[in-house]
């Protein structure tokens, strides 16, 4: 078990009256963490915290900050043996996918190291004779990042790591399900030499949520505010801000279509949708939900990709053997999905491979025939039990791709590269990935969705927009002329 402390202006410390949460490994109900609980006068304290240090962190120049980010990088990098072991206790998601989260987080630390220089304007042409207008982007001010367990030091990471870049400082809130794994981030950043107050990190008990995060959100040193999780929670969130006018960035739930068109290599499209399914159990944001094949190849694909999902290996990642699908979150999600499994199963669909789960390792499960009669056609499962649905031709591929509430990732496979571009193009997606899977991401792309997946863009060029404030600035360089 790991007890805790949060940072608040560069000091370890308790939550007020000594208050703390408990989070369980989701196998066996060991206690993996205790953490502080954060009241709303913590919350304040950071928010004044991270108010201050914007001051000098604001003004500090572009070469400073990258070196401290790349610094961090490193350091984060060295934490790998700890993030896989907080990571199994915490979430109980498997090694090779706490390894690779490290791997692309640092990957977006240094990305965002690089960015530190690019964050310039642009000089306007002026209808006023002598005028220099400009159009400036300068730091927003403290910034509020809320980041998931899922993809926990992926998305810990991009939540502060561009809006540190850009000269705004931090107050990271850790997930309830990994405030351990998330509190390895902050100290990587610590590691490196940030000043005292620049990032800050609380944790709170799960009912306190609502609270500390209006508490912060209300504060008016805080400018801006990311939040990646489901989009339940997100409208909660948007709510929030709308109530204080604060612009928020919001990466949400998901349901990506990948589609198989009669033409697709079919062993690269079962390769592309195991790998998009299955990773992390299929608890990413971005997972392939619903496999869309043109029905001319999908009893050859289903076979195929029905073997290959069966023999991925499943147990627990705290063993020594390397396993693909280690444990879900918690029973709430085997208990989601085992309804989804009823409910196709009795409206006609066919299991492939997997079935009902009894405990938190659950099988890769495949159901064939899915119609939008059932629930899972429509429903996110964020897990590893997946749908296909057979189509006749493009129009009815596009056309499912689309009948749905969300909008993140999506993937389309052919032979024919003009035409799977072309359908790629009508797919109503944030993302969309030709002849390859659903999951992907790079630092320095623009990432976020569509419809109910969210608004605003984390990665690159498009972060520093979303971190920045543009400013129109204008210097009159001779007399100008007044009409009085």
């Amino acid at each position: 078990m790991s007890d805790m402390s949060m940072l608040i202006n560069g000091l370890k410390v308790t939550a007020e009256k000594g208050a703390t949460f408990e989070r369980r490994n989701p196998l066996d109900g060991s206690i993996a963490t205790r953490a502080p609980a954060a009241s709303v006068a913590d919350a304040l304290m950071a928010a004044d915290a991270a108010a201050e240090a914007f001051k000098s962190w604001s003004q500090t120049g572009p070469g400073a900050r990258r070196a401290l980010l790349l610094k961090a990088a490193d350091a984060l990098e060295a934490k790998t043996p700890q993030f896989i072991k907080a990571v199994a206790a915490e979430t109980g998601a498997s090694g090779m996918w706490a390894g690779f989260n490290v791997m692309l987080a640092a990957g977006m630390i240094r990305e965002a190291a690089a960015l530190t220089t690019q964050i310039s304007g642009e000089v306007i042409p002026s209808d006023v004779p002598g005028s220099l207008a400009m159009g400036l982007r300068q730091p927003a001010g403290v910034v509020l990042g809320i980041a998931p367990w899922n993809a926990p030091i992926i998305l810990g990471v991009r939540a502060i790591a561009t809006p540190l870049a850009c000269g705004n400082t931090v107050i990271f809130k850790g997930s309830e399900n990994c405030p351990h794994t998330h509190q390895l981030i902050v100290e990587a950043f610590e590691d490196a030499g940030f000043p005292p107050g620049v990032v800050n990190y609380i944790t709170n008990a799960p009912l306190d949520a609502g609270a500390v995060v209006e508490a912060i959100v209300a504060h008016p040193a805080v400018r801006r505010i990311n939040f990646t999780g489901s989009t339940k929670v997100g409208r909660i969130i948007a709510m929030t801000c709308a109530k204080y006018l604060k612009p928020v960035v919001l990466e949400l739930g998901g349901k990506a279509p990948l589609v198989i068109l009669d033409d697709a290599n079919i062993d690269d499209a079962v390769n592309g949708a195991a790998f998009g399914c299955f990773a992390n159990s299929g608890q990413i944001c971005m997972s392939t939900e619903r496999i869309i094949v043109d029905q001319k190849i999908a009893d050859e694909f289903v076979k195929r990709f029905a073997a290959k999902a069966k023999a991925l290996p499943l147990g627990d990642p705290r063993k020594p053997d390397p396993v693909v699908l280690g444990s879900v979150i918690g029973m709430g999600t085997v208990e989601h999905c085992n309804a989804l499994i009823d409910d196709a199963l009795a409206k006609g669909a066919k299991l492939m491979c997997g079935g009902k789960a009894e405990n938190t390792l659950m099988p890769a499960t495949v159901l064939d025939h899915v119609t939008p009669t059932m629930r899972i056609y429509h429903e996110e499962t964020f897990g590893p039990v997946k749908c296909v649905v057979r189509v006749s031709g493009v129009e009815e591929a596009v056309a499912c791709a689309n009948d749905n509430e969300y909008g993140l990732a999506a993937a389309v496979f052919g032979g024919d590269i003009a035409r799977a571009f072309g359908v790629a193009q009508r797919i109503d997606s944030g993302i969309c990935h030709v002849n390859g899977p659903t999951v992907h991401d790079e630092a320095q792309m623009p990432f976020g969705g569509v419809k109910g997946s969210g608004m605003g863009r984390f990665g690159g060029k498009a972060g520093v927009d979303e971190f920045t404030e543009l400013r129109w600035i204008t210097i009159q360089t001779t007399p100008r002329h007044y009409p009085f």
